[in-house]
């Protein structure tokens, strides 16, 4: 098991192939995604890569995660998620992941926070048929009907599909697949669409109910440090 990366939602568009036919892409950006610490079994009782990505200002930040940043000799991130791996797939605090850490053609697993629809009734939330249209009917076209029994059981059982809130919920969607990486401009381009409104933050990790690729970067596609502050000189 290795890192997964953290991406921002760019938008979609459309990708032509060789073949002529065109391919709806979701485009996720790479914005800075770097290791600002490491979890370890002898130390957290698990073994695990934080990772951050996006800019924040430093007074927006707590004290506890300034010094974090500090420690990691890295700037403030605005999100901040961790990603189970394997003991030997550590990765160095203060390294930058690359878009090409996945290969083209390979599936991911992407999760995101689902747009919110806020407060919303049977028909939109669960697809309810709603009650008839004429024999009786009367404003309540779009109810939901009858929520449990009458003398038995006497009651309304819970996670009885209701209106309420919609939308705003963790979503993960399975077997993704990878059409085109840009490593010099950071963007990875998966096929069709993922949770999340534009702009907000998606995860991206190996799919877990398909075998790992042949010739994947392990413990990932990174720039160390090191490398990055060569480069900046």
């Amino acid at each position: 098991m290795r890192s997964g990366l953290i991406a921002q939602k760019l938008g979609m568009t459309r990708i032509f192939m060789d073949d002529g036919s065109h391919v709806p892409v979701t485009v996720l950006g790479l914005q800075n995604c770097q290791v600002v610490g490491q979890r370890t079994s002898e130390k957290d009782g698990y073994v695990a890569l934080q990772l951050g990505a996006g800019q924040a200002k430093a007074k927006n930040k707590t004290k506890a995660d300034r010094g974090q940043f500090a420690v990691a000799k890295v700037e403030p991130k605005s999100h901040i998620a961790e990603f189970r791996v394997d003991p030997d797939n550590l990765i160095e605090v203060g390294a930058t992941l690359k878009a090409d850490h996945f290969s083209e053609g390979q599936l991911v697993d992407v999760t995101g926070t689902s747009i919110g629809k806020g407060f919303q009734g049977g028909m939109r939330r669960w697809n309810f048929g709603g009650l008839r249209a004429s024999h009786g009917v009367s404003v309540s076209h779009r109810s939901i009907g009858s929520t449990g029994g009458r003398q038995d059981p006497g009651k309304t059982f819970k996670n009885k599909k209701m209106p309420g809130h919609m939308g705003a919920r963790r979503i993960t969607t399975q077997n993704v697949k990878v059409v085109r990486t840009d490593v010099e401009r950071g963007l990875i381009m998966v096929q069709g669409s993922v949770p999340g409104a534009k702009g907000g933050w998606i995860q991206i990790k190996d799919a877990v109910k398909k075998p790992a690729p042949e010739g994947a970067a392990l413990p990932g596609s990174f720039k160390t440090a090191a490398e990055a502050a060569g480069e900046g000189k």
